[in-house]
């Protein structure tokens, strides 16, 4: 890849973080940020799981998830299943209200989305859609 190539990616990359974070604190979307939006996200859609299985799904230390975790426990969006093996261990399930949040800001962030892409051919959305999955999938 050429110099010019790599230096529209990273400037393209940078614009994109900064305008995409503001889908993120849109008026409409209230207070979950990104890394607990995330978070509720990945439990409503494949389930309870431990704070190390989370951690390296999310390639974050264990003591940032937990810590995520505990803020979100507070709000009363997930709770903690012991595990019964070891007193010690326990896995993460989102209670109704975190879930009830959640499709509230996926479905604010989509709209977000489709405000900014109403113009955008079908084609357009998946190929993005795509070159961006395998984008994200490069750094795993």
């Amino acid at each position: 890849m050429n110099e010019q190539s790599l230096e529209m990616i990273e400037l393209e990359l940078a614009i994109l973080i900064r305008r995409s974070t503001s889908i993120s604190s849109h008026k409409r979307l209230g207070t979950l940020d990104r890394s607990a939006y995330l978070l509720l996200r990945r439990i409503a859609n494949r389930g309870a799981a431990g704070v190390k299985v989370l951690s390296g799904e999310f390639q974050l230390d264990i003591s940032t998830i937990s810590r995520q975790a505990a803020a979100l426990e507070q709000k009363g969006y997930l709770y903690r299943i012991p595990d019964p093996l070891d007193g010690r261990a326990y896995s993460i399930q989102i209670t109704e209200l975190g879930t009830e949040v959640y499709k509230e800001h996926k479905q604010a962030r989509l709209e977000r989305l489709e405000e900014v892409i109403h113009d955008w051919s079908n084609e357009e959305r998946e190929i993005f859609g795509q070159l961006l999955k395998k984008f994200n999938q490069s750094f795993i």
